[in-house]
């Protein structure tokens, strides 16, 4: 399996056991209390894997990629991290700028996730990777 595909599968089911878990198990009754009016009984796959696999990519491209050969777990969690931020803040603050009565603490604690969820993903798949001499 060539190395990009490789880093790829490490990185998304990282991402989608850690994330799953999150939203789940973890943080499931957080979500419901702060924005459950909104909330869909009916999850749209489609959507959600379209987000996934972009956001992988994204972090593939900007992150693991070069922490990868730079041979870098550090590197991947700083970074990663700060893709993380970058990137759900892209969500969260634009809600809270623009919807009705989006609550602030969601927006604290889904910043600080997404910034944790990137950082733990970006360094484990490098971490991952080295192990397995992909």
């Amino acid at each position: 399996m060539p190395t990009s595909l490789s880093l790829f599968a490490i990185a998304f089911s990282t991402f989608l056991a850690l994330d799953l878990t999150w939203i789940g198990f973890v943080a499931r009754g957080f979500y419901k209390s702060q924005i459950g009016y909104l909330m869909t009984s009916n999850v749209n796959w489609i959507a959600a894997i379209a987000f996934y696999v972009l956001f992988i990519v994204g972090l593939l491209v900007f992150v693991i990629g070069p922490a990868f050969q730079s041979h870098s777990w550090i590197q991947a969690l700083l970074y990663g991290a700060f893709f993380g931020l970058v990137t759900y803040a892209t969500y969260d603050l634009t809600n809270l700028a623009t919807t009705k009565d989006w609550p602030l603490l969601l927006t604290v604690v889904d910043l600080t996730w997404g910034t944790v969820l990137a950082a733990s993903v970006s360094a484990l798949t490098v971490l991952i990777a080295n192990a397995l001499k992909v």
